[in-house]
């Protein structure tokens, strides 16, 4: 079986000060992160979680702390705690409803510094696989979020070339005609 990895950066790093403490919580669940000054450089070795678990108390903390700033995370956060028992601890954020890339982009609506961020992802395998290699680039402003991976760069050139995917191997030679 073949592990696949998603190795991700985030750059530049994010002044603490342009995220909600309910953004910064989540985002340092969805990847690693380390101090760079008075910034978060945010970054994953395997690959940006799409699930993540949080204590509550925590992530209730972080929600009302966050709650007189627009953030699409606010309401996230309040759609998925309604969902859940008031007795459960531990709650369970799936993120592919929400996605990182908007969480990144609130930030930077609101940053008086940043213009953009850039997400750069590995794609890597355990076996040499042709699906299991490559990457993506993505850009994220205040009004988008758009990206490209290797396979989208690929398509591409080959409809620049006037080739379509799958016309790679060469039609068969015809055979010699014998004068």
């Amino acid at each position: 079986m073949a592990d696949y990895f998603m190795p991700t950066i985030i750059d530049p790093s994010i002044p603490d000060s342009d995220m909600t403490p309910l953004e910064r919580l989540l985002l340092s669940h969805i990847f690693e992160s380390e101090p760079d000054r008075d910034c978060w450089y945010f970054f994953s070795e395997q690959g940006p979680a799409s699930m993540i678990a949080v204590e509550r108390p925590e992530l209730e903390d972080a929600l009302a702390k966050s709650a007189a700033i627009e953030s699409g995370a606010n309401s996230f956060v309040t759609e998925e705690l309604a969902k859940c028992a008031a007795t459960d601890s531990v709650i369970d954020l799936d993120i592919t409803i929400t996605s990182w890339e908007y969480l990144f982009q609130d930030v930077v609506r609101r940053s008086k510094t940043l213009r953009y961020v850039t997400a750069i992802t590995a794609f890597t395998c355990s076996k040499m696989r042709p699906d299991g290699f490559g990457g993506m680039a993505v850009l994220i402003t205040a009004n988008t979020v758009k990206g490209k991976s290797t396979e989208d760069i690929i398509a591409d050139f080959l409809h620049e070339e006037g080739l379509g995917a799958g016309d790679g191997l060469a039609a068969e030679a015809p055979a010699p005609s014998e004068d």
